[in-house]
């Protein structure tokens, strides 16, 4: 596996030359669900019903995806039954950003800057440091949202994903949102997928879409 789909979403959130995260706090929880989506399109978890379970420990040799399924199993090992996906996505979003730079930084594919904001307080950045995966994804991005290429399953989930947490102008900066919208809800409805597959997206869909609304209510009142 080359980018996973934690990644893609980190590529699109860091800006290329300044490094900072932007929509960061959405941009979390679709890291976090991200990676959740690969591990079950991988066959390592199941989301069905809005509950997670591993039903795979074999390692899939990627270090991030191995390292969260470690903490998922332990974490779920816990509880009396299969715990909810909000719930971790809850738990490890902060954490999942953070391990999903790091990362992109160990492939090589951002570097790391240390700089201090009014020249007292610390921050770390992420500029691009190679830019052909981000190329790749966003030219895979606007072939099956702007033009009407038929999308694989994880491209599939990604923007299912994307669409969820409303990072519509990460995707696609310089299209109005609602021209991309529409055909981002048909792709996210997955109709074309296996029953797997689309129960998978919808899941990871519905949770997304169900800690982004808990955020937007909590920060306006």
């Amino acid at each position: 596996m080359s980018v996973t789909l934690g990644e893609e979403i980190m590529l699109l959130s860091l800006d290329d030359e300044s490094g900072a995260a932007k929509d960061r706090q959405a941009a979390g929880w679709a890291v976090a669900g991200g990676i959740l989506l690969e591990l079950a399109l991988a066959g390592r978890l199941s989301v069905g019903d809005g509950r997670l379970s591993v039903t795979d420990r074999t390692p899939t040799g990627v270090a991030l995806l191995d390292e969260r399924l470690g903490l998922i199993d332990a974490w779920a090992a816990k509880k009396s039954k299969p715990p909810r996906v909000t719930d971790w996505l809850t738990r490890d979003h902060a954490k999942a950003v953070g391990a999903t730079t790091e990362s992109l930084r160990i492939r090589g594919l951002v570097h790391e800057e240390q700089r201090k904001v009014l020249g007292l307080f610390p921050v770390r950045r992420y500029p691009e440091a190679d830019g052909a995966a981000e190329a790749e994804l966003r030219g895979r991005l606007a072939s099956v949202v702007l033009h009407g290429t038929d999308p694989d399953d994880r491209t599939a989930g990604l923007v299912a994903l994307i669409h969820a947490a409303e990072l519509h102008r990460l995707a696609f900066p310089e299209v109005p949102v609602r021209e991309v919208k529409p055909r981002m809800k048909k792709i996210a409805e997955g109709q074309w997928a296996g029953d797997d597959v689309r129960t998978a997206i919808r899941t990871m869909q519905a949770a997304m879409v169900a800690v982004t609304t808990v955020t937007v209510i909590t920060a306006v009142s």
